[in-house]
């Protein structure tokens, strides 16, 4: 890094301003071979996102900002700060004594809200699952998952209401509301939430591009066909009666 950083003028040029677009890239493309269980993928994927620690370190060495070690230092002292239970005296239970320790810690180190410290550009659905765990370190959370269900279906009753209204707006709001309710929903059935409507995504490529194949098939173009027709190519397509 040290070399390209003074010898190319590509990697000469970069700031961390111009990187952050690309770190993101890089950790979806992490993302998405975390996924498929690639991995053979996730091994040059944790390369691509070195490079881009390593990039981000030498910058703010530059910048007289910190070092290196300094970041690495840093984040063993957060570790050992944040698990008394490992390096102290506290004791705890299970999983969620420590996740609750980990929120009550930060506040003590001066984090104003447990919501503190999640990403405003994260994307809405992580979010919504973020938001939600940490609302669940202060007791701020449903009982069992029945009175989730009853949430989704007072939500959905909402939404249609607001629907009948006509207001845009509110149809959006509440809309919103519905999406958070089956969110939390997920996680009483121990569903992530992003990962499953990734992979309906994934499920939904594929069908149609095997019903875009079939139509072509027929000599036919998919606008040459109605709705009933298409459905039908569909529902072939599900059943695994066209293709592979």
């Amino acid at each position: 890094m040290d070399e390209l950083r003074e010898q190319c003028p590509w990697d000469r040029r970069q700031t961390i301003q111009t990187l952050r677009s690309l770190t993101i890239e890089e950790l979806y493309e992490l993302a998405d071979a975390v996924l498929d269980e690639n991995w053979m993928g996730i091994k040059e994927e944790l390369g691509d996102l070195f490079l881009h620690l390593l990039f981000y370190a030498r910058i703010g060495r530059e910048q007289d900002k910190f070092t290196l070690e300094e970041v690495l230092h840093g984040i063993c002292e957060k570790l050992i700060s944040r698990h008394p239970h490992i390096y102290g005296d506290v004791k705890v239970n299970d999983e969620t004594d420590v996740k609750r320790n980990w929120e009550n810690l930060k506040l003590k180190e001066g984090k104003k809200s447990v919501l503190g410290g999640i990403p405003s550009a994260l994307p809405a659905v992580v979010k919504a699952i973020r938001l939600q765990e940490k609302a669940r370190q202060v007791g701020f959370e449903w009982n069992n998952s029945q009175e989730v269900w009853e949430k989704v279906e007072e939500e959905t009753r909402e939404l249609k209401e607001a629907e009948a209204s006509g207001d845009s707006l509110h149809i959006e709001e509440e809309f919103g509301d519905l999406l958070f309710s089956l969110i939390n929903y997920s996680r009483f059935l121990q569903v992530d939430a992003e990962t499953a409507l990734e992979r309906t995504n994934r499920k939904f490529i594929e069908r149609f591009t095997k019903m875009e194949q079939a139509v072509v098939l027929t000599g036919k173009q998919m606008t040459d066909l109605s709705l009933e027709e298409l459905d039908a190519v569909w529902n072939a397509v599900k059943k695994q009666k066209l293709y592979d």
